[in-house]
């Protein structure tokens, strides 16, 4: 049987895992957050003091690459060699960053290659900025997903808040607003719409709404 390969992309915070969870869980497939794989390895440059606000030791960290092992739970927690850091890569801090680690040539071939690694595992959905375009150019079924940026900062800072995290409305706007600066001017896989994708809007949906409309596309290819 043919491995089905759903990718869903689109900018930070625009409700991309979340609607890939609930897909993942409807058709009994595996749900991959690339995202938290860059975020997985930000963390680690964090943590090994390789990036900060004042540095980024880049070739230590490629020459560190063989080292790290990322993968995810059959919960679909992301792990960093071997521990669970579910938490730790969803803070502030680590969003502050990430962006200028997944913009490096050799961290999107590591993270790309995974990727594809993962995917070859068995039926799977993936969400992220290049899944559709990049890593599974020939999946059996693109979505990209836009938001307003009103809705995405809300998004965003409703989860910080939950967490615990001491942020302000203007520091997660501003916060989205430099990923998407980077994420879509990078010269190595930027953001944009992949190829026959199905673009859906987070605004006035919302996720039940994303869902039914997502659901109904799927069942026309697979069923």
């Amino acid at each position: 049987m043919e491995c089905i390969i759903i990718t869903i992309d689109g900018a930070s915070s625009t409700g991309k895992s979340s609607l890939a969870k609930a897909i993942a869980k409807h058709y009994g497939f595996k749900h991959i957050d690339s995202g938290a794989m860059y975020r997985a390895l930000t963390f680690y440059a964090q943590d090994y003091n390789l990036l900060s606000d004042h540095k980024f030791d880049v070739e230590t960290l490629i020459a560190r690459l063989p080292t790290i092992d990322i993968d995810f739970t059959k919960k679909d927690s992301i792990m960093l060699n071997g521990q669970i850091i579910e938490d730790e890569v969803r803070s502030m801090e680590v969003s502050n960053k990430v962006s200028l680690v997944a913009k490096e040539p050799q961290f999107r071939q590591f993270m790309v290659a995974k990727q594809r690694q993962l995917g070859a595992k068995g039926n799977v959905v993936m969400d992220g900025r290049d899944i559709g375009s990049v890593v599974f150019p020939n999946a059996t079924i693109k979505f990209f997903l836009e938001a307003s940026m009103e809705v995405r900062t809300n998004r965003r800072y409703a989860e910080l808040i939950e967490k615990g995290e001491p942020v302000s409305i203007g520091e997660v706007q501003a916060n989205i607003a430099k990923r998407d600066y980077i994420d879509s001017n990078r010269d190595d896989s930027p953001l944009i719409v992949p190829e026959n994708a199905i673009v859906l809007s987070n605004d006035k949906e919302g996720m039940s709404g994303l869902f039914a409309l997502a659901t109904a596309e799927i069942d026309k290819r697979l069923l």
